[in-house]
């Protein structure tokens, strides 16, 4: 026989197993997603650099652009390249 105290133990125990991978869960699908737009933004920065030449257009890469591109991703290279032109 299996005292009760026991199999409450281990209920609770898994409970919050449970509850601490979930909370780990979330955090770590906002850091992936915001990887792969910095991973996304940051090329797409690097081909705009590379090629833009071919429409008269360069865009400087530097730690503001890069930085600007990598946490926006997509929409932060077009507030780089929005930028550029205005300025």
């Amino acid at each position: 026989m299996v005292p009760w105290e026991l199999v409450l133990s281990f209920a609770l125990g898994l409970i919050l197993l449970y509850l601490i991978g979930w909370l780990l869960l979330i955090p770590m699908r906002f850091l992936w997603r915001m990887m792969a737009g910095g991973l996304l933004g940051g090329g797409l920065l690097w081909i705009v650099s590379q090629f833009g030449f071919l429409f008269g257009y360069s865009v400087s890469v530097n730690p503001f652009t890069a930085l600007t591109a990598g946490l926006l991703g997509v929409p932060g290279v077009a507030l780089v390249i929005a930028l550029s032109l205005l300025l």
